[in-house]
């Protein structure tokens, strides 16, 4: 079966090479590195033993935060090289670590990349965040004797559905694992069930939970807050295509109440900015773009953030937030970074991405599902009327938060104790 994938993948090649280039066309970053994705080029070198993380895109960075301060400082002989897979996340890496660690992109799942890349790096462990479960690179990891980690490791039943359909496949990568650590104990039943050995699965807990703000977050959002003056905002963050729509419509809904609403729009691909912003001047609305770095008078309606890196410090200059990719079938987005900010949270009925976490913020009102532009606008209306319920889902979200944390120091104990690094 993994040889079947492998010979797919490679005719696949001209196709992958075509999809760079189509996404190059909307953002000119996906036109660079491409050494990096054959492996023709990897991270510099180091003159001491390297342990690798991946983590696929921002999301994963982010959550990966805890367990990099640890493992530097557990094993301060050894560099930490961090790969990603989107240019998004490789930005949040530099922006986030500098020179600090070692940085490339993952290459593709050849046969020919993955070996160059191992045989390169040669890390003495590798740590694999979330589900990302790629056979070559599991499979030659397991042949050049590299211990492998999976982290954060989610399966909901709709995914252990799908890799049931390859669960030859799926029971061999997931026994070439030597440890795994499970979000929860629903993961790592599910995780079991499709081949992986009891022995090496741990439920953990959430690396996600593991958030802090820095307190500088909150000063910057307090002086960008003033300076918009008092208004009600509205964050919706981590857009996807027909979204914008819905929440368009409902700031019309909510505007009727409250006239000196600003809506902030933050889309979550880079190449959606240009598409977003004319949207919104279309639907009629006076705009201003993050980019432009203009006064946000009280005339602005949609405020677009078409920047990269600092989703925390518009959470925390609103009042209420709305996680995208939830309106729509995309899974839904990270609704902690809002909630350790205090913010009342809203999500759409598609967060099967992150099913537990939501249903956890959900059953403890520190969020609120809404299904359409009109119960948007309800909802939205009824916080901003009634700030003391706004103000306790805040407080609900902010102690689900520090009630969840410890899942970083229970995996770097597992680490130690069944993997000699």
């Amino acid at each position: 079966m993994r040889v079947f994938y492998s010979i797919v993948f490679t005719l696949l090649i001209p196709l992958i090479l075509l999809r760079l280039i189509w996404r190059g066309s909307r953002a000119s970053v996906y036109f660079k590195r491409w050494d990096e994705r054959f492996a023709i080029k990897t991270a510099p070198s180091s003159d001491k033993p390297l342990i690798w993380l991946h983590a696929v895109s921002v999301g994963e960075v982010e959550a990966a935060r805890p367990l990099v301060a640890s493992l530097q400082e557990t094993y301060p002989h050894h560099r930490i090289l961090i790969t990603t897979m989107t240019p998004t996340g490789s930005a949040r890496v530099i922006k986030l670590y500098g020179e600090t660690v070692l940085h490339c992109y993952l290459p593709y799942d050849l046969p020919f990349a993955v070996k160059r890349f191992l045989k390169t790096v040669q890390p003495t462990l590798g740590i694999i965040m979330e589900t990302e479960l790629w056979p070559n690179l599991i499979h030659y990891s397991a042949e050049f004797k590299i211990p492998v980690v999976l982290a954060n490791a989610r399966l909901s039943a709709r995914s252990a559905k799908g890799y049931q359909r390859v669960a030859k496949l799926a029971r061999n990568m997931l026994k070439s694992f030597s440890l795994i650590a499970a979000q929860s104990h629903d993961d790592r039943q599910r995780l079991i069930e499709l081949g992986a050995d009891k022995n090496s699965v741990h439920a953990v807990g959430n690396l996600k939970f593991e958030i802090s703000m820095p307190a500088s977050v909150n000063e910057q959002a307090e002086a960008m807050r003033s300076a918009w003056g008092d208004r009600p905002v509205f964050i919706a963050a981590s857009t996807h295509e027909g979204e914008d729509e819905i929440i368009l419509n409902a700031s019309r809904q909510i505007r009727a109440k409250f006239p000196d609403l600003l809506l902030v729009i933050v889309p979550r691909h880079p190449e959606r900015f240009d598409r977003v912003a004319a949207l919104s001047q279309r639907a009629g609305f006076k705009i201003l773009r993050r980019s432009e770095n203009g006064m946000c008078s009280k005339a602005i309606q949609v405020f677009i953030v078409d920047t990269m890196g600092e989703l925390p410090l518009f959470y925390g200059a609103s009042d209420i937030a709305f996680v995208g990719g939830s309106l729509v079938p995309r899974g839904g987005h990270n609704l902690l970074e809002p909630a350790a900010l205090g913010r009342a949270v809203l999500i759409g009925p598609h967060y099967f991405n992150f099913n537990e976490i939501s249903n956890q913020f959900l059953q403890a009102n520190a969020a609120i599902e809404i299904t359409s532009s009109e119960t948007l606008a309800e909802c939205v209306i009824d916080l901003f009327s009634h700030p003391q319920t706004r103000a306790a889902m805040g407080e609900a979200g902010q102690m689900l938060i520090e009630q969840s944390k410890g899942a970083s120091n229970r995996l770097l104990n597992l680490i130690k104790r069944h993997i000699n690094v």
